[in-house]
């Protein structure tokens, strides 16, 4: 089978099982037992494959790896230990069950029409990358869920390099540990992750867009709670006695700063994002995250939602406001700029497969945004889809294939180098 055949049949075959994971979830783990369903067929699929370890534990990561092989037949023994992952889960806030992929094949141009809902499209304003895969054939979903490429395509990638692996084994590639991560949507990927037992000198997530990004800096990132305790009395005699929650968070949010939003923002400019609200008139809780690339930007943002709570509190005193904040996790570069041959091998594999690469921030964070923190360098590589988290999102057939490329130059690579390549 070739590899666009294969990644493409891959592929599809993981979207249509669902594995949304589920915010505020503190009694489980993984947060939704459907991420199993995907998890116990990688296992099988891995074993299939050869990989006699694969194995899911307790906490739903699957895990596995693949003997290295020397470039030029040199000692084996001497190769280091490298991973790749990718996560499981898809995000919440959007319908992510009974998955209905559609191929748009040999794609000319124009609005992609997405047959579940008419009048939704994907439109080349909007996107302009949809000009760079003319000829290419389109993955979507049919419009009622988002499509799963976020990170379905970085899983079905990494099984395609594993199975083109063994079918070939000239290919030079290190020790491969590979893991397959539960819950990375709701920010808990890495939670129960046993980097120890992994036992990489560094590793990579497929979890990003376009064809040839390389990843190496993230967002620091905190989530906040903002909870508001009002005075509930009948509303028929409320008068000078009631204090309205949810009157009172309306006014909180009213206070963000408008162009510190995502709908505003862009590049290295950080946000505050108000993603949930619920509640009454005794109580309500605004959820929050908070997003900047340096911790001090963070602070200036949190301390932006002090400076509401107090407006608040003088607009009606008898409230209670109360703003928790919670770490996330930190921007990974201030640890990658200390190993700097783990993203250039990255750049070098982009090279090598006719890809000029693009070194970006992610306006967001990658479970190697906290396991590089941890101590296990992992930048994040294009998995090749667009429009995450959305209804419209899509990918091309021929990006996933050139995403396996680039994994396979990158094994390639870290074969030639040998263990001291991640201290160079």
């Amino acid at each position: 089978m070739d590899l666009r055949a294969e990644v493409l049949q891959r592929f599809l075959r993981y979207v249509q099982i669902n594995t949304q994971s589920q915010d505020e979830v503190e009694d489980r783990y993984p947060s939704t037992a459907c991420q199993l369903d995907l998890a116990r067929l990688l296992v099988e699929e891995l074993k299939a494959l050869g990989l006699s370890d694969a194995r899911m534990d307790e906490h739903g990561y699957v895990t596995a790896s693949l003997e290295g092989r020397a470039a030029g037949g040199g000692s084996a023994a001497r190769l280091p230990s490298v991973g790749l992952l990718a996560h499981l889960d898809t995000y919440p806030a959007v319908p992510g069950a009974n998955v209905k992929p559609q191929i748009h094949k040999n794609y000319q141009g124009g609005a992609l029409r997405l047959p579940g809902v008419p009048d939704l499209e994907i439109l080349p304003s909007d996107n302009p990358d949809l000009a760079k895969y003319r000829g290419d054939d389109i993955v979507t979903s049919d419009g009622t869920t988002l499509l799963g490429a976020d990170d379905k395509a970085g899983v079905a990638e990494i099984m395609t390099l594993l199975a083109w692996l063994q079918r070939d084994p000239s290919l030079p590639c290190p020790k491969l540990r590979v893991a397959f991560t539960p819950d990375e949507e709701v920010g808990n990927g890495t939670k129960f992750f046993d980097l120890k037992g992994f036992g990489a000198e560094a590793a990579y997530t497929l979890d990003g867009s376009g064809m040839g990004e390389v990843e190496d800096e993230t967002f620091c990132a905190d989530s906040a709670t903002v909870t508001i305790t009002g005075i509930d009395v009948h509303p028929g005699y409320a008068k000078g006695k009631m204090v309205n929650a949810i009157r009172l968070a309306e006014a909180f949010i009213a206070r963000l700063p408008w162009a510190a939003t995502p709908e505003t923002t862009e590049g290295r400019q950080g946000y505050l994002h108000p993603h949930g609200l619920n509640g009454n008139v005794s109580q309500a809780k605004i959820q929050l995250l908070v997003r900047d690339f340096t911790g001090e930007g963070l602070k200036a943002l949190e301390a932006k939602l002090e400076d509401i709570r107090n407006d608040v509190l003088a607009l009606e005193p008898r409230a209670q406001v109360k703003v928790e904040v919670k770490e996330s996790y930190r921007n990974m570069k201030v640890v990658l700029d200390k190993v700097p041959a783990v993203v250039e091998y990255a750049e070098e594999a982009v090279r090598r497969c006719g890809l000029t690469p693009e070194r970006k921030a992610i306006r967001g964070g990658t479970d190697g945004s906290r396991l590089t923190l941890q101590g296990l360098p992992t930048p994040n590589l294009s998995a090749g889809g667009y429009n995450f988290h959305s209804r419209q999102e899509w990918i091309a057939v021929g990006a996933m294939v050139k995403a396996v490329e680039v994994a396979a130059a990158l094994m390639r690579i870290w074969a030639e180098r040998g263990p001291a390549g991640a201290g160079r």
